[in-house]
Formats: C-alpha cells, sequence, structure tokens
C-alpha cells in the first residue's frame, strides 16, 4: 500500500511513516470492526506507554539526574510530568475516599465523632478543592528551590521541572502506601500496612534530599547543602501553615473563635 504524498490531518507534503508538521502516521488504514477491537481497544487497554513508565521509574530512581536530563533537552524519552502528577492526584483522592467507605462499614466505632460545624466545612473544603490544593506543592517546591539554589542558575521554569519530578516521587510512593492500606481491612496482614505507612513516611521525607542533593551536589559542598535543604524544609513548613491558616479563615470567614 502506497503511502500518501499529503498528511490526511493537515495537509502537509510528506515523507516517510509520519507527517514532519503534526506527527500523524502517514499509513492511515480504513476502520474495521477487527482492527478496532483488537487494535484501538485492547491495545488501548493493555498497552502503557513506555515514557509514562519511564518517567515514573526516574522520579523514584534518579529524580535530579532526571530532571536535568530534561532540562538540557534530553525529553523523548519522558511523559509530561504534570499530566501524570494530575492522574496521581485524582486516583489518591479516589483511594482516600474509597478506603474511609470501606472503615465506615468495618470500624464503625473508630469513625464516630461529635459533629462540628466548622470542622465539617473545612473537611468539604479539603474536599472540593483537593487537587488545587495537592498540586499547590509543586509551586511552593520551585520557588523555595529558586530561591535558595541560585549557583546552577537555573530560572523559575527549570526549578518547576525539577519540583515537578520530585513531587512525582512522592506522590506514586503515597500512592502504593494507599493500596497497601487496604490491608487494614483483612485479618492477618494488616500489620504490613503499619510497616508500609513507615516506611513511606521515611520515603516521602527522603525524596526530596536525595533529588535536590543529585541536581545541585556540584554547586554546593554538604555543608552548604544541608543548610539550605534545613531552609527549604522549614519555608515549605512555614508557608503549608499560612495555607491551613488561610483556607480556616476563608471557611469561617475569619472568625476563628
Amino acid at each position: 500500500m502506497s503511502l500518501p504524498n499529503k498528511c490526511l490531518n493537515c495537509n502537509f507534503e510528506t515523507n516517510g511513516n509520519f507527517c514532519s508538521n503534526c506527527g500523524q502516521k502517514t499509513n492511515i488504514h480504513r476502520i474495521t470492526f477487527k482492527h478496532f477491537i483488537f487494535h484501538d481497544v485492547l491495545h488501548g487497554l493493555f498497552h502503557f506507554d513506555k515514557g509514562m513508565l519511564f518517567t515514573a521509574k526516574e522520579s523514584l530512581i534518579r529524580p535530579g539526574k532526571a530532571a536535568i536530563d530534561y532540562i538540557e533537552g534530553k525529553r523523548i524519552r519522558y511523559y509530561n510530568v504534570f499530566y501524570l502528577i494530575l492522574l496521581l492526584i485524582g486516583l489518591n483522592i479516589f483511594l482516600s475516599s474509597y478506603y474511609d467507605n470501606l472503615s465506615e462499614i468495618y470500624n464503625p466505632k473508630i469513625n464516630e465523632r461529635v459533629s462540628n460545624a466548622l470542622g465539617e466545612k473545612i473537611e468539604q473544603f479539603f474536599s472540593d478543592y483537593a487537587k488545587i490544593i495537592i498540586f499547590s506543592f509543586v509551586p511552593l517546591f520551585a520557588i523555595n528551590g529558586y530561591v535558595l539554589f541560585r549557583k546552577r542558575k537555573l530560572n523559575l521554569s527549570e526549578h518547576f521541572i525539577i519540583a515537578g519530578i520530585t513531587f512525582l516521587g512522592i506522590l506514586l510512593v503515597n500512592t502504593f502506601s494507599s493500596i497497601i492500606s487496604f490491608l487494614d481491612f483483612t485479618i492477618y496482614f494488616d500489620f504490613l500496612s503499619d510497616i508500609m505507612s513507615f516506611a513511606s513516611f521515611i520515603v516521602i521525607l527522603s525524596l526530596p534530599i536525595y533529588s535536590y542533593y543529585q541536581t545541585f551536589k556540584g554547586f554546593y559542598n554538604k555543608k552548604y547543602f544541608t543548610i539550605r535543604m534545613l531552609i527549604f524544609s522549614l519555608l515549605l513548613l512555614f508557608e503549608l501553615v499560612l495555607i491551613v491558616i488561610f483556607i480556616v479563615g476563608i471557611v469561617s470567614n475569619w472568625k476563628f473563635k
């Protein structure tokens, strides 16, 4: 079957298997029932994007080096970090909601609580804006990194890449921990949930240090890097406290009594 001379998607002149303008394949087949079922549907269900898996692996194993590779232009192997973050945030919210539903069924006494109007409003606010609140960690990481790690002369957008890959690794660990937490509802394996919770807490605390050390170890000695990471963590904690105060203020109309 001969290839068309023009892209059927953008009408650009083509010479090869892909359009050099929009990237669409030039070898376009007619849609048949067999191809639709065995390629479009099954391929979509069971084929994971290699870039997605590669990006997830890199964010856990070598987040700092992966960020620098991406900043320096080695990007073809990477999936969009921020798309992955949004997907994982959605998955984590779903897992948390499903865990709470199961907890009400299996542990009703634990979930008994005194009704509190302000507490319910705050909980509803966090529920409604969970994705925005969780995603706000990325700009916080980026701004703090931009302020504290200036020797490498990266701009703010490049610090967003470092922050994004670092936070992606944190979300992956948290997602795995959330999945393991469902063992709480088993008889013989519930202890694994406690072990995983503790391990994930340690990894989540360590991952930003590991990521930023990989990124900036050639520009700061261990002493000055440690001082900067300590300030980084304190700034992050302070910013989170301000965010919580701001949210409580909005929900309570700035009446804290």
